[in-house]
C-alpha cells in the first residue's frame, strides 16, 4: 500500500510546484520515491527536524530548497512549508512556520 501526499494547504502546494525548475523536478522525483517506499529515504534526501518534523532536501542548479513535512496515520505525508535556502543554517522563522501548521495538523487529525 502506498503513501499519499497532502498539503497543508493549496498555497503551500503552489509555492512547492512554483520552485525553481530544477528544484521543482527533485521535488516530483523524490516524492514519488516517498509514495512507494516511506517518507524516511534517509539523507541526503530527507533529515529529521525533531518533534516528528522533516525535511525534503532539494538541489537543483538554481540553488538549494526545503520542504518541511510530517506524517500522520493512515500513511500521509502532509507538506507543511517550502522555502528556498539562502543561507548555510535553517532561518527559525522558516522552521517555527513548519512547526506552528505541523501542530494545527496534529491537531485536527488526532
Amino acid at each position: 500500500m502506498d503513501y499519499v501526499i497532502q498539503y497543508f494547504s493549496d498555497q503551500v502546494q503552489k509555492d512547492i510546484l512554483s520552485l525553481p525548475p530544477t528544484l521543482a523536478a527533485r521535488y516530483v522525483v523524490l516524492t514519488r520515491r516517498m509514495v512507494a517506499l516511506g517518507p524516511h529515504l534517509g539523507e541526503p534526501h530527507t533529515k529529521a527536524m525533531g518533534q516528528s518534523l522533516f525535511e525534503l532536501r532539494l538541489k537543483g542548479a538554481e540553488g538549494i530548497a526545503r520542504v518541511f513535512y510530517c506524517t500522520l496515520i493512515g500513511r500521509r505525508i502532509v507538506m507543511l512549508h517550502s522555502f528556498v535556502k539562502k543561507t548555510p543554517k535553517t532561518p527559525a522563522n522558516e522552521l517555527a512556520v513548519a512547526m506552528m501548521r505541523m501542530k494545527k495538523v496534529k491537531y485536527e487529525n488526532p
